[in-house]
Order: C-alpha cells, then structure tokens, then sequence
C-alpha cells in the first residue's frame, strides 16, 4: 500500500507538526541558510546538540542491525511497474542472500524494496528525511527513523551498508550514488560494490563518463571498476555476495600475517 501525503502534515524528527504548526523552512534550510541576522551565532549551539542527538539515536537503534545492503531510487515510481516489481525482487533475494535492506523509507523504489524483504522475512529499514512535504515512512518497514539532517542521514546509510544497490532515481538518487563512489574512491570507507540496476537508464550517464571524464584525466581508468551495471536481479546479489566474499578473505589474510609478524616479534 503506498502511502498517503498531506501536504498540511509535516514529521520533523519524532514530531509531527500540522496546519499552522508547520514551518515555512526545514531544519536543513535554517541551518544552511547564512543570511539575515546574526542570531544564528546564538542558536548554533543547540542545534549542534540536536545533530548530535540524531546520531546517538541512529547509532543506538542500528549498532545491532546485521549485515545490510542500501538500495536506492525514485520515489516516483508506481506500484505495479516493471521497475518496482524489479525492486520488490530485489528486496526478496537480498534477504535470501543474508542481507537486511536499508532503503529512504518512502514510496515508489524504496517501498518496493522494503516491502520484497518484509514480506520474504527479512529486516527492513527505512531511514526517512524531513521534506518540504509530508511523505510518511511505507508499510513495509521493521526499523524506521525520521531525520531532519540529510549529512546524518547519509552517515546511517553509509555506515550500516556493505553495499549500494541503485534502481533508477531522480536528483536524490544521483546525490547517494555519487557521494558513495566518491566516499569509495578516495578510500573514507572500505571499498564495497556499487550496483546499478538498468543498463538502458543508466548506460548513457556510464557513457558520458568514458567519453568525457576518462580521457580528460579527471578520474582513473581504475575509477570505473568501482560500478557495476545490470538489469539481472540474479547477478545484483552475486556481486554483492562475491565482493564480501573476498573482502573477508582480504580480512584472513591481513589477519594472518599480523599474527606472523607478531610471533616473529616475541621469538626476537
């Protein structure tokens, strides 16, 4: 069931303000927003308790989550379409593989995939943002927090995945994708897979990227190793499963020979 939006609703973190309750801004717009007065040199302070409390909220509520994989898209797309049955399945076979599914909690590809994990028995989180407009987290859901913070948002994200799987999306997508192959390549987090799901959506953007930014030198050949792209349900999972497969024998390794070189250091 997609969920329902009323435009003189507003959740604001576990508040839910409507009518003339309802702000004109969002928190992000008044923290970022630097112009007028300088009463903000007053309120900064708390709002830095407030981030901070988002955080501690989030890393209590998911400290336990087990191994999980993000999956992204538009919250335009309708039930019933080919792309949401795609997510829903998605979503199912993610669980069979052992993952929980972390998507934004909202409509469209984030509800089909919580809703294919929920309904085959897995853990599904929705991690929702404060918007301009109501959208309420979906019916499918397990675990689910409200942010008003998008950079606190994408912290979660980032932290409690081992992988990104992104259906085709609007701006809010391209934003997650690209802050992930960015946080990838410059090494702020392990390297984990980057799946795109629809070579026919995606394929032109991928072009541009050979063909504009590769010969310019502005990212490396190796650069684009870190994307993999596909319209089969079957190989997102193998990618995912295969990519943690190696990191934890990289893991065994590194472990290894730390314990050969530890040896060797007490025998001297």
């Amino acid at each position: 069931m997609t969920s329902e939006v009323n435009p003189r609703t507003r959740r604001q973190g576990p508040a839910t303000l409507r009518g003339r309750a309802v702000p004109q801004t969002t928190t992000d717009q008044r923290l970022l927003d630097s112009r007028g007065t300088v009463d903000w040199l007053h309120a900064d302070p708390w709002r830095v308790l407030r981030i901070q409390a988002e955080f501690v909220e989030g890393f209590g509520l998911l400290a336990e989550l087990p191994k999980a994989v993000s999956v992204f898209g538009s919250a335009r797309t309708k039930p019933g379409s080919e792309e949401y049955e795609l997510a829903v399945d998605i979503g199912a076979r993610l669980h069979d593989a052992g993952y929980a599914v972390i998507t934004g909690g909202g409509p469209g590809i984030m509800e089909a995939a919580n809703k294919g994990c929920d309904e085959n028995g897995g853990v599904s989180v929705g991690l929702g943002i404060e918007l301009p407009f109501e959208q309420k987290l979906n019916d499918h859901i397990d675990i689910g927090l409200e942010f008003r913070y998008f950079f606190v948002r994408k912290t979660m994200f980032v932290k409690y995945s081992q992988a990104f799987v992104v259906l085709p999306g609007g701006f809010g997508t391209l934003d997650e994708l690209f802050e992930a192959i960015t946080l990838v390549q410059t090494k702020k987090i392990t390297r984990f897979p980057i799946v795109l799901v629809g070579t026919e959506f995606w394929g032109g953007l991928l072009d541009w990227v050979r063909k504009a930014m590769l010969p310019s030198g502005k990212i490396s050949p190796e650069d684009m190793d870190l994307i993999h792209l596909t319209d089969d349900p079957d190989e997102v999972v193998r990618i995912v499963v295969d990519a943690h497969i190696r990191a934890e024998q990289r893991l065994q390794e590194e472990a290894a020979v730390e314990a050969t070189a530890a040896e060797a250091g007490d025998g001297t």
